[in-house]
């Protein structure tokens, strides 16, 4: 066994619990010693049983008297009761609804309970303790327990997987394996910081001997996780520091005809961002560039300027987007903002192929973007797909003279992606040429490999901890300011008995011509299993079964509330076209009220639209709250924003709170990093991140410091060669994380 055997391999773990383990991403034993617990039970206080006073937790070792199963006529419970004796006295132990308990202990077992000690009239008991049976008589000590009288790691569960069996199965594989663990960190590393060495760390995260060593442990790994990101961020811009790119001239000529062109004035903000934008592109270094804007600051107009630069140079931009809806949306968007600019812009989507507002055949399309008579192609990341993957001839999507690829709503695209698009490709261009005496742009007779511009945008505002770790490799541009006539969204809580107020006041904005959202988190009713409802009633399960479904809200909202009005319902599960056809007839004012899932966070525009409503509001993070937001409020009509919440509390009435506080989006994702922390940014999870590290990045003293030693690392050995082990590991999460 070692650090990558398959969990099929470990002793004890059959079919069922592999499927569960592959549920949490766990895959091979290193990513299940990697699996760290998120909290501590603190059983930790063994005492005799004479001691025992109401509180705790407290552990008791002892022997089993006897143990018997009563059920409660009145509740209907079974009720498995068992006595303890140790040499200082007797305690009753309880424990609800778990009747297999039976058989697992027997009289004159040695075992050691742990949990609270509760009173009911003059007698106390132990109620529902975890229990570890001894595999000899008294006095085991607590380094040797697994379940109780020590810290007991609490994991990250899944349904059928308790904390407790990964207790079992983690102690003996960790016993076994920790010193084949090498320690990635470089020595001078470990010492500047005090950090206890790799195999003791592990062990005391998992097993910690108090709780200042898990925490000693705890800041190591987070340490370690971040500081291989920044190493990651830092080489990926090292990496573009030594490529080509194109060098697009800014054509002063053609942006002024551009912008003079708009029925808008730019704001200062989208100014600013397109000046960065084409003044990287005419830089003989690949761009590599975040555009940053609040829901309706004007990103997209930002990145046509940028488009139409490349397409007047005689280049190739390739434009995509997440979903279908909005690739045609920005199809259209280009269309009519490039209009007067006599440029062949292609869409390519699984069904429709669109070039000069016309529908054509695939192979013409695909034709034509490799004769480099398509300036801009626009699509979903099959552009690229198509363009790595296929290795027919004239199969996929292969570009010409691709200069500038633009990402809509990603989350990464890295060097080598986009040298991929350009292999075995020659492109006419321009050679940097630098001397002792000067420096200039020689344009040169023979061809030469070239690396696409980079320009991602994303509307989820990024607060600057994150942005700093996890977009240092890109130069950022903000849009942080929306267009002057643009009116605030009037924003609301409403509890359950307001509801019927509210829905009269949606009926007099439809009366009044405008249209309205309602927005849902899940699409069928929660299915909750009798083995999720069972022994440890896990909240997060049971908080499913108040969400509203799409289907339930759509069946009420049609027959029971507005039986009036055109009521239309749009989920994830529907074909594409038939998402395309209610969207085009809610664009066209045929549907009233859209019932729906979260398929309209990003990028969909329906000026009409007034009314947004949220139901289920607590179930999102801020940074979605605000996306869906940002869906109305597109016009010069007053918009509104009503978050329905079920369970008022003190987390969720903050959060919700912050939303009617806050109008900018900049300053939401700053509060939503210290009320949820960063996981729900920019697609980090798809990352592979551990819940450790990404808890992490809310601190902004620890990022900088890892940032800096990654910096140091990296000025004194680029290619790593003085550090093996870091360099594997590096290697390792340069697998694992999320690269489109």
């Amino acid at each position: 066994m070692n650090l990558s055997t398959p969990i099929e391999k470990i002793p004890r773990i059959g079919p069922q619990y592999q499927k569960r383990l592959k549920r949490l991403g766990i895959k091979k034993i290193e990513d299940l010693i990697y699996h760290f617990p998120h909290r501590y039970e603190d059983f930790s206080n063994l005492i005799p049983i004479a001691k025992a006073e109401v509180g705790g937790p407290f552990s008791f070792q002892g022997e089993i008297l006897e143990v018997k199963n009563i059920r409660t006529f009145r509740k209907r419970m079974m009720i498995t009761q068992a006595v303890l004796e140790d040499e200082t006295g007797k305690l009753k132990a309880v424990w609800f609804n778990q009747p297999y308990l039976i058989k697992t202990f027997k009289k004159g077992d040695y075992v050691c309970l742990a949990g609270k000690v509760v009173k009911k009239d003059s007698s106390k008991y132990l109620s529902n303790p975890a229990y570890e049976k001894l595999s000899h008589e008294l006095g085991i000590k607590n380094y040797e327990l697994t379940h109780t009288g020590r810290l007991i790691p609490v994991y990250p569960e899944t349904e059928g997987l308790s904390s407790r069996w990964l207790r079992f199965i983690v102690k003996p594989v960790l016993q076994k394996l920790k010193n084949q663990m090498l320690d990635p960190l470089p020595e001078t590393i470990i010492k500047e910081n005090n950090f206890p060495p790799l195999q003791e760390a592990i062990w005391q995260i998992h097993f910690p001997d108090s709780l200042n060593e898990a925490k000693k442990a705890k800041e190591r790994f987070a340490f370690e996780e971040l500081f291989i990101l920044s190493l990651f961020i830092l080489r990926e811009r090292l990496k573009l520091v030594r490529e080509k790119a194109i060098v697009i001239s800014i054509n002063l000529d053609l942006i002024k005809k551009f912008v003079k062109s708009l029925p808008f004035k730019l704001t200062d903000a989208q100014k600013k961002s397109a000046w960065q934008i084409l003044k990287d592109l005419s830089k003989p270094r690949p761009m590599n560039r975040l555009l940053e804007g609040d829901v309706g600051s004007g990103k997209t107009v930002v990145a046509a300027m940028a488009a139409l630069n490349v397409a007047g140079a005689g280049y190739q931009v390739a434009f995509m987007a997440p979903t279908e809806i909005l690739a045609k949306q920005h199809y259209k968007t280009l269309n009519y903002a490039l209009k007067e600019f006599n440029l062949n812009i292609g869409l390519i989507t699984g069904k429709e192929n669109y070039l000069k507002k016309k529908k054509v055949k695939r192979e013409e399309l695909l034709e034509k973007v490799r004769e480099g008579k398509v300036n801009i192609l626009i699509g979903t990341h099959a552009i690229i797909q198509d363009s790595l993957g296929s290795e027919k001839k004239n199969a996929g999507v292969k570009f010409n003279r691709l200069a500038l690829v633009i990402i809509d709503e990603q989350h990464r695209f890295g060097v080598e992606q986009r040298a991929r698009l350009c292999q075995d490709r020659e492109v006419r261009s321009t050679k940097y040429e630098e001397t002792k005496k000067s420096s200039k742009l020689q344009t040169l007779n023979f061809k030469l490999r070239t690396i696409p511009h980079l320009l991602s945008m994303t509307a989820t505002p990024i607060p600057r901890t994150l942005s700093l770790t996890i977009y240092g490799d890109l130069d950022l541009s903000i849009i942080d300011e929306l267009p002057k006539d643009r009116k605030k969204i009037i924003t609301k809580i409403v509890q359950p008995k307001n509801k019927k107020e509210y829905y009269d006041f949606i009926r007099q904005q439809i009366k009044e011509g405008r249209q309205a959202f309602v927005i849902c988190p899940r699409i069928e009713p929660a299915k909750i299993s009798s083995e999720i409802l069972g022994e440890q009633k896990s909240q997060r399960a049971l908080s499913w079964l108040e969400v509203k479904a799409v289907k339930e809200e759509y069946q009420k909202l049609s027959k029971e509330i507005f039986p009036d009005l055109k009521v239309a319902m749009l989920h994830g599960k529907m074909k594409t076209e038939e998402k395309e056809k209610i969207m085009k007839n809610f664009k066209n004012r045929k549907i009233d009220v859209l019932v729906s899932t979260s398929v309209v966070e990003v990028g969909v525009d329906i000026p009409n639209a007034a009314v947004m409503v949220i139901e289920g509001s607590e179930k999102f993070g801020l940074a979605q709250l605000h996306q869906f937001r940002g869906r109305v409020g597109r016009s010069q009509y007053q918009s509104y924003c009503f978050l329905f919440t079920d369970t008022p509390g003190l987390t969720i009435n903050r959060r919700l709170r912050a939303l009617i506080s806050c109008e900018n989006g900049f300053e939401l994702a700053e509060k939503d990093l210290q009320i949820r922390g960063p996981g729900d940014f920019s697609g980090l999870r798809q990352w592979g991140m551990p819940d450790l590290a990404m808890a992490s990045l809310a601190d902004t003293f620890l990022v900088a410091k890892t940032r800096e030693a990654a910096k140091k690392i990296l000025e004194e050995d680029p290619e790593l060669k003085k550090y093996p082990l870091l360099k594997k590991r590096l290697e390792k999460f340069q697998e694992r994380i999320h690269l489109e």
